[in-house]
């Protein structure tokens, strides 16, 4: 492993770059602490112009505190930042752009009354039009594979897509550094790769690229150097086209992340029903669902795939409750018609659901990790309406522990805790809530790839226990290591259930594109739905050969 140890850092890090180019970003002992934490101790990095950089930590290890001190939303403690040799002192996301820097959060910052294009125009130079902004966002998307439409407001978008704005919106600022946080989250493999194309062609041109993913497949596919933080000092540094998954995983949180076990299924009864469910779209630009056909046994993991924008959105506020205008009989829990009743109803069937959104439907963010328990759980409030606070504390310090939610105990506001934290409080509070169905909107997203493996784990031991388990994601990696069956959705369509055996990267990328039904296996997937024998698998694997 080419790794430099954080004893020799300060030689490796010292500005001298081993070509003769001065350095397009040099870090030096940047620190930022918070009350009862230390985000980021002594950090020191170089990035060389046209390099894409990884910076890869565990949840917690403070990657975006020090992309944030870079773009100038948070001012270091103590330390340097120095572009092309100049020391500059980055005062807010302003003067960031100014210097030709621009960044990709994780969690967005957008403006959910305004439109695409608006909020792209108000990071560009305003001697652009509205209107030429708009034309430019369009030839963009189409160079990268994703729709996107200028004139629709955030707030009728659903994560993955406000993610593409982001991505848009730093792309069309000619940036000299581009950071990125976790960008392909939400893209099919085929806009992935045209992502990285565009990239590497960015930097060719000079562009010096900081890149942020827990994928690690694509750190090495992708980056030249790597930087490692663990627990907000840098570990090591290395090239991780010269290292495996195991010995970045290594690098990053001391161990190999546990290999899950091999399930073989026995499906029980039919917990989710929906038979035949067509619905319009409450808002302007929104997805009509039209004849959503789909069941969940108890026992098993089911995943839908697909890129955002496509129903998801739709089909899960009709899950949940929030949208309670199903006809009767489209949606049953365990035969009991559900269409009409409320999230809290629903509840007291067994169905819990984690949304999409962490902050503001997940979790509330002024609100404590111990408060935020009773969004969902009662168990700590009496029959006469008491609160039980040291049942409450108990309950919430539990859930912490027990999924190694990195946070300042139970009383920590949600927006205290970095995402894949606050992911695996949220994932553990329904968890562990020991629901009949579990329902679930991208369960890993932006969580490190120890803490991944620990919630998908958790996921299977839930769906053991014999909770039905519906998975949404946009990690085909994802579904393909826990789920038993498949579905694609594609412009509020679900194809035919796919048996795991029987899918591929190339088959389910070439479904999102709602091309299921000129497959030649179409058939024999129908046969297949209800039966996931190994006869029904092998043909299926014959029509797809």
């Amino acid at each position: 492993m080419t790794v430099v140890p954080s004893a020799t850092l300060s030689q490796a890090m010292s500005g001298q770059p081993s070509t003769s180019l001065v350095p397009r970003l040099q870090l030096t002992g940047i620190t930022k602490a918070y009350p009862g934490v230390v985000a980021n101790s002594a950090v020191s990095l170089t990035v060389k112009p046209g390099e894409i950089h990884a910076v890869l930590g565990e949840n917690g290890a403070g990657k975006s505190t020090l992309m944030k001190i870079i773009y100038g939303a948070v001012k270091p403690d103590a330390g340097s930042v120095a572009i092309d040799g100049q020391n500059v002192a980055v005062r807010n996301p302003h003067e960031a752009r100014a210097l030709g820097i621009s960044m990709v959060f994780q969690h967005f910052s957008l403006f959910d009354t305004l439109t695409v294009a608006e909020n792209v125009w108000l990071g560009l130079n305003k001697r652009l039009s509205l209107a030429e902004v708009s034309a430019r966002i369009s030839q963009t998307t189409r160079d990268y594979g994703f729709q996107l439409d200028p004139t629709r407001p955030v707030h009728t978008l659903g994560v993955g897509e406000r993610q593409r704005v982001e991505i848009v919106r730093a792309l069309l600022t000619s940036p000299k550094i581009l950071i990125l946080d976790e960008p392909t989250s939400v893209l099919t493999p085929q806009a992935v790769e045209n992502l990285f194309v565009t990239l590497r062609q960015l930097a060719a041109r000079g562009c010096s690229i900081l890149y942020i993913s827990h994928k690690l497949h694509e750190i090495r596919a992708l980056c030249t150097a790597c930087t490692v933080l663990r627990g907000g000092k840098v570990s090591g540094v290395c090239d991780p086209g010269q290292e495996s998954n195991a010995s970045l995983s290594r690098l990053m949180i001391g161990s190999e992340p546990p290999a899950l076990d091999v399930r073989h299924v026995k499906a029980g009864d039919v917990v989710l029903s929906v038979r035949q469910l067509d619905l319009a779209s409450p808002e302007q630009f929104g997805v009509a669902l039209q004849k959503i056909d789909l069941l969940v046994h108890a026992g098993e993991v089911v995943g839908i795939a697909g890129v955002s924008g496509n129903g998801q959105k739709e089909l899960l506020m009709a899950l949940s409750g929030e949208d309670t205008r199903a006809t009767a009989g489209a949606l049953t829990v365990k035969g009991q018609d559900v269409g009409r009743l409320s999230p809290r109803r629903r509840r007291a069937l067994g169905l819990h659901f984690v949304p999409e959104e962490r902050l503001g439907r997940g979790a509330v963010p002024s609100l404590s990790l111990a408060r935020n328990l009773m969004l969902t759980r009662k168990e700590s409030i009496g029959r006469s309406g008491w609160l039980n606070q040291s049942r409450l504390q108990a309950q919430a310090e539990n859930i912490i522990t027990r999924y190694k939610v990195k946070c300042g105990g139970p009383q920590a506001v949600a927006r205290s805790l970095s995402g894949g934290n606050l992911q695996k409080f949220i994932m553990g509070r329904e968890m562990d809530a020991r629901p009949t169905l579990l329902i679930v909107s991208q369960p890993t997203w932006g969580v490190d790839v120890g803490a991944a493996a620990q919630i998908r784990g958790e996921l299977l031991k839930l769906a053991a226990s014999g909770c039905a388990v519906l998975v949404v994601s946009e990690e085909l990696d994802e579904l393909f290591e826990i789920c038993d069956r498949l579905y694609v959705m594609a412009k509020g369509q679900l194809s035919p259930t796919l048996p795991r055996a029987a899918a591929t990267v190339a088959l389910v990328g070439q479904w999102m594109s709602g091309l299921w039904h000129a497959t030649p296996v179409h058939a024999a997937l129908v046969e297949a739905a209800a039966n996931t024998s190994t006869s029904a698998v092998q043909t299926v694997k014959e029509a797809l050969s």
